[in-house]
């Protein structure tokens, strides 16, 4: 018996499934696979947090349900981060929730403000969530560019003279994941006046806050007078202080965004392990040092990377923060596109990217590199692309590398 999912049918199939099978199937064969496809720090957490989470996870208390809300501690050290970077003062009660990461907050909000058929303004490339939350929620995208100058403003005024009926929302990431693109306050300032003019919610993603290299640090959408007026604001301590795997985030800002994702969470989940909480609480609140070193980690692990691979003949521009670097793939190998590229990468020097296809179409002909792998295994990555690309004249080469290539996997499926 065969099903139909209505919302399933909407979501695209995943590109990132074929690269993510040739690495499971390479490393079964022995191969040491150099991974820059997922953004998924390598750094332990800070050692006070781990100790906060064991200190707190013997007393038996709080390994009862938590709060969906989050506990009052968190969100307090929440309201204290922004008021200390950015100079927002927020209602800890009814201005901050905490969230099971960035991601989950992202996805109940648009379940919490969308209807079936609502507009939604959606940079292309961007994190799949940013669009697809919204899309599993029922609205329509509208795509939009992703780069902060006048083609933006001018994409915003075409959506909303054609878009039927209005946008309800848009969406902002800077720093953008995976174009590690940022954005001025004065950008902000713009949005804020051009989303009030025409009625239109702001949700805006920092996750990246703290992973900067050049220049000022990323600004909030909040730091604009107004802003709250209409906007949203989520972060994460996944990359901040490389704890993704505890899962822990917040939305900040407008009361009734943030109180209708609040009520909304009340019905799905009952809040993150409250020992998770309150070491999160002490990450806030504690040294920042760690901080500082991880951005050196990741700046020096960009120079890295991008000399290097300029060195191997591939010019990789450097990202000015998060922890990715957007490359454009070498001329030769644009006929195959950013996922046949991809693919071709890997099983010809063992290096993982993901394709830049697979965060919209407007990212075709880009891979994403992230930063997750130490220098040594950085530089022999550069070393195993040089080869690769000796091997590679010209597009024709490629090409046949790319047929022989798929006609091996026919082959091994059979």
């Amino acid at each position: 018996m065969s099903f139909q999912f209505h919302k399933i049918r909407r979501l695209p199939p995943y590109l990132f499934a074929e690269v993510n099978a040739m690495k499971a199937a390479a490393r079964k064969e022995g191969r040491d696979i150099i991974d820059f496809g997922m953004g998924n720090p390598d750094s332990p957490t800070p050692q006070h947090i781990v100790d906060k989470l064991t200190e707190t996870v013997r007393d038996g208390r709080t390994h009862r349900y938590s709060s969906s809300k989050g506990i009052p501690g968190l969100r307090r050290a929440i309201a204290a981060y922004y008021d200390r970077r950015f100079g927002v003062t927020l209602d800890a009660n009814e201005e901050v929730v905490v969230t099971l990461g960035s991601k989950e907050g992202l996805a109940n909000l648009a379940q919490a403000i969308t209807s079936p058929g609502d507009i939604v303004l959606a940079p292309n490339p961007s994190y799949p969530i940013h669009a697809f939350g919204f899309v599993i929620a029922g609205a329509s995208l509208w795509n939009i560019s992703v780069t902060p100058d006048k083609s933006f403003f001018a994409e915003l005024e075409r959506a909303v003279r054609h878009a039927v009926p209005p946008p309800t929302a848009l969406l902002l990431s800077y720093p953008a994941n995976p174009t590690a693109l940022t954005a001025t306050l004065d950008f902000y300032k713009d949005v804020v006046a051009f989303c009030k003019r025409h009625g239109i919610f702001i949700v805006s993603d920092l996750a990246y806050s703290e992973i900067y290299f050049d220049g000022a640090p990323p600004p909030s959408i909040l730091e604009v007078p107004g802003a709250r007026d209409i906007a949203v604001e989520f972060g994460s301590l996944s990359k901040t202080y490389s704890m993704p795997g505890w899962r822990v985030g917040y939305g900040v800002g407008n009361r009734e965004l943030v109180g209708a994702l609040t009520r909304v969470k009340s019905y799905l989940d009952y809040g993150a392990f409250t020992p998770i909480q309150v070491a999160a609480t002490a990450a806030l609140n504690g040294p920042q040092d760690c901080v500082d070193q991880a951005r050196s980690l990741y700046r020096e692990r960009r120079n890295v990377m991008c000399e290097a691979f300029a060195q191997s003949g591939w010019i990789v521009p450097p990202p000015p923060a998060t922890m990715f670097a957007w490359a454009p793939i070498p001329p030769q190998f644009q006929e195959l596109g950013s996922l046949g590229f991809a693919k071709l990468l890997l099983e010809q020097a063992d290096v993982a990217v993901s394709p830049g296809v697979g965060f919209g179409e407007r990212g075709e002909g880009y891979v994403r590199m992230a930063l997750v792998e130490n220098r040594h295994r950085i530089r022999q990555a550069a070393r195993g692309v040089k080869q690769f690309l000796g091997r590679v004249r010209d597009a024709g080469d490629a090409k046949d590398m790319a047929a022989e290539q798929e006609a091996r996997q026919a082959e091994a499926a059979e």
